[in-house]
């Protein structure tokens, strides 16, 4: 260690840290000292770096193998058991065990979890949800169930197919959504291991689709089994850069930025009630803020690349289709193609839209009376309000979501 590490690491466990070996532990030089709070347990051989880290009491950091933290806001009683964190958001109460690799703009919301050996990034899982292990679940947002004994669950050997093989990653899936997710009323989705999903896939509250089941479709009434695979097996040409299915692919990205931008204005009028005003604090909220911003961008910029290869598609689609060519699938890539830029314009501008201020204001007016109330945590709070308070904050986030679907989707009439 460095002298100036050493000081540091002597501060912290003066100021209430614990770090059973503090000799086997590293803390970059930029981590403020300040922004690490009394009650965290740091194991032998962890390393913290980065200027935003922010670690609040009661956490623990490798208890089952070395964690590297790198530029995450941790809340309360928060536990990364071993791995990699970079650049994502843990709140009070979750957890990721052995073997993680938590990679820039995930949020774990409250109780969220994850089994050993879990690959995530660009991923946010509402509070409960539930993580097996040997899982790569990048790009999707989860929701579902009511609490630690009701939650949504993903099956150990599961992957979300976040890649296509057209080099595209247009391909976030939505599983469960924001408006009712939030309210944390809604029926789990559970997913079984050794399975898969392909993005970008919209599936609905109450769905569970049974192991060993790769699903390459969208189920968004949910309420429905999947079970098993097609068997027959097709071989057909492969030419790179074709499109067939432009609408889907289109709409469930535009749909899955809405669905963020909801959650923004979410965390904007909602999580500040229960976050106080320590410096930690702050901190945590706003490194959450930070990580949908980066969240909004990342789609934007995949949804951006997917238009922009439209031109070309075109081309391969008619050189390869020539007289059975559809003109309702040329016409969507032509309008995809020739209105991004305003599409891209009218996002820029929706990306901190509230909603209709009336139906906020009702919704945030009685969750401010609860929680005068009843003093409880968030998750607490939430599941204890009334049916038609939950449905007034519902309403009020649905409208967010459509505005920005309708505002993009009106640039695209051949898609309706």
């Amino acid at each position: 260690m460095s002298s100036s590490m050493d000081e540091k690491i002597r501060s912290l466990i003066a100021n209430g840290v614990t770090i059973p070996n503090p000799s086997s532990i590293e803390i970059g030089d930029e981590v403020d000292p300040s922004m690490i709070e009394p009650g965290v347990t740091i194991y032998t051989g962890s390393k913290i770096f980065g200027p935003k880290t922010v670690i609040m009491k009661g956490t623990r950091l490798g208890q089952e193998a070395p964690v590297t933290v790198q530029d995450c806001q941790i809340g309360q009683q928060v536990e990364l058991k071993g791995g990699y964190f970079k650049k994502s958001v843990f709140l009070s109460k979750s957890n990721m065990s052995y073997g993680a690799h938590v990679r820039d703009a995930c949020i774990l919301e409250e109780e969220a979890n994850g089994a050993h050996t879990v690959g995530i990034k660009q991923t946010i899982l509402l509070p409960f949800v539930t993580l097996g292990s040997l899982i790569n679940l990048c790009d999707c947002l989860m929701a579902g169930g009511t609490s630690r004994k009701d939650h949504s669950e993903v099956g150990s050997s599961y992957i979300h197919f976040n890649y296509s093989p057209n080099q595209d990653k247009a391909t976030a899936s939505l599983l469960g959504d924001v408006p009712r997710g939030v309210m944390l009323g809604r029926r789990p989705i559970f997913l079984g291991g050794q399975g898969g999903l392909v993005g970008p896939s919209v599936i609905g509250y109450g769905t569970v689709i049974a192991a060993g089941t790769v699903f390459r479709k969208d189920l968004p009434e949910g309420g429905k089994i999947v079970m098993g695979n097609d068997n027959r097996t097709d071989i057909l040409d492969f030419n790179p850069g074709l499109y067939w299915n432009v609408k889907r692919k289109t709409g469930n990205n535009i749909n899955y930025i809405a669905n963020l931008i909801a959650l923004k204005a979410w965390y904007k009028h909602v999580r500040p009630m229960f976050f106080g005003s320590s410096p930690t604090e702050k901190a945590l909220l706003k490194g959450a803020a930070e990580k949908l911003d980066l969240a909004v961008d990342e789609r934007i910029k995949r949804l951006g690349a997917f238009a922009k290869k439209m031109d070309k598609s075109i081309e391969l689609y008619r050189s390869v289709m020539k007289e059975k060519a559809s003109a309702e699938l040329i016409a969507q890539k032509q309008e995809l193609s020739s209105n991004w830029a305003k599409m891209e314009g009218s996002l820029d501008s929706l990306r901190t839209h509230d909603g209709d201020m009336a139906e906020r204001d009702t919704f945030l007016s009685i969750l401010t009376d609860a929680i005068k109330d009843n003093k409880a945590g968030y998750t607490d709070t939430i599941q204890g309000l009334s049916d038609q308070c939950k449905d007034n904050g519902t309403k009020w986030l649905q409208g967010i979501a459509d505005r920005v679907n309708s505002a993009l989707l009106k640039d695209l009439p051949s898609f309706m």
